[in-house]
């Protein structure tokens, strides 16, 4: 029987898609949770309370709002969409690369991105059909290289670049001007994803309209509401218009899309926060920067990628979830990343829970 399966698997799933291993999200009952970029902040209480009252209408025996019309509306006021460009949401940003991807996907068309970078970028590359190319940011702090982003333009002439901005996992931000040159020479799509843009107080969706091949994305998950899973493409309505017949209808359900239009309506709270962990990100990087053995990065994002004594990265990883602290391990993901770790900002208690298990570890 086993072996019948075996058979079955080797002939009819893809060789790609076999060499694939699921992207892993590690069990975090009970631990001090700084490994997923999430806001550490619950609602308030008051708030809170007027969400689920809010919930009561919610009709669960009728499909949702397959356009998501208020939503959509909320959106746009409090992320100030341009005027004349169009939204399609997904079920989180992931869903939206995946529709651009099934969009673009044909022989030996080419997904292009920095790298190291968002995994799903290659992931979904993949297991879309088109063919990766990853271009390697400058070791030494993780800039872009616009020269090796420009030859791997004419090189591969790739049907579309994803550009995370900030970059995750660096946490860095590329200068305007690059990804504005970067655009212009693009021959195909250019897809600028601002998972982190509260954080980095930076954005593209300005320039939407002003070239033809840009597309901006966003995430409501890094604002605090990452349980709700939903996130924002914008752009000009001809784009928006043609992933529309990839997405599946009613993708984004009636608790997501109440829940996310009532709280956007509250949306100085989710600032408020976000202010906080600004603050809170520029405090901690100066005490991990103050530890003998630790080099860490800048950051416009609301996590640190910091890089740990060579070849103790596992030890120091399993060393803090002994302790009860989950973080990120990064070393063996990317060359570039080698001897790396990745660190949530947390509340100003978890901060220093996580800094008082990593100190004897060093």
């Amino acid at each position: 029987m086993s072996q019948d399966i075996d058979q079955l698997l080797e002939r009819l799933i893809r060789p790609e898609i076999r060499k694939l291993s699921a992207y892993h999200v590690p069990p975090a009952s009970g631990l001090i949770k700084l490994d997923a970029m999430e806001n550490p902040y619950a609602l308030p209480e008051e708030l809170t309370r007027a969400w689920l009252d809010s919930l009561r209408h919610v009709e669960l025996n009728r499909y949702p709002d397959p356009a998501c019309g208020a939503l959509k509306e909320s959106l746009r006021k409090v992320m100030a969409i341009p005027e004349g460009m169009d939204i399609l949401l997904g079920n989180g940003s992931d869903e939206l690369i995946q529709l651009i991807a099934l969009a673009l996907q044909g022989p030996d068309r080419v997904l292009l991105a920095p790298e190291p970078s968002f995994v799903m970028y290659r992931m979904i590359a993949l297991a879309t059909g088109l063919r990766y190319q990853g271009v390697p940011l400058r070791q030494e702090d993780f800039s872009l290289d616009p020269d090796a982003m420009l030859a791997a333009c004419r090189q591969h002439q790739p049907a579309v670049i994803f550009v995370a901005y900030p970059n995750n996992p660096t946490a860095n931000l590329y200068p305007e001007e690059e990804l504005r040159r970067l655009i212009e020479a693009a021959p195909g799509l250019v897809v600028v994803d601002e998972a982190y843009a509260p954080f980095a107080e930076a954005s593209l969706l300005s320039c939407l309209g002003e070239y033809p091949n840009l597309l901006v994305m966003r995430t409501v998950s890094k604002l605090g509401l990452a349980g709700l899973r939903l996130g924002l493409l914008a752009g000009d309505p001809a784009w928006i218009a043609e992933l529309e017949k990839l997405r599946l209808p009613y993708n984004i359900n009636v608790l997501t899309q109440a829940s996310a239009q009532f709280l956007l309506g509250h949306y100085e709270i989710l600032e408020e926060q976000t202010a906080r962990i600004r603050r809170d990100r520029e405090v901690l990087y100066t005490q991990l920067a103050e530890l003998d053995g630790i080099h860490v990065w800048p950051s416009r994002a609301n996590f640190l990628l910091f890089r740990v004594p060579a070849g103790r990265a596992a030890a120091i990883h399993s060393g803090l979830q002994e302790a009860g602290v989950l973080i990120k391990q990064l070393h063996g993901s990317h060359p570039a990343l080698a001897d790396c770790l990745r660190v949530t900002v947390g509340s100003p208690e978890e901060n220093h829970r996580f800094l008082e298990a990593l100190q004897p570890l060093l």
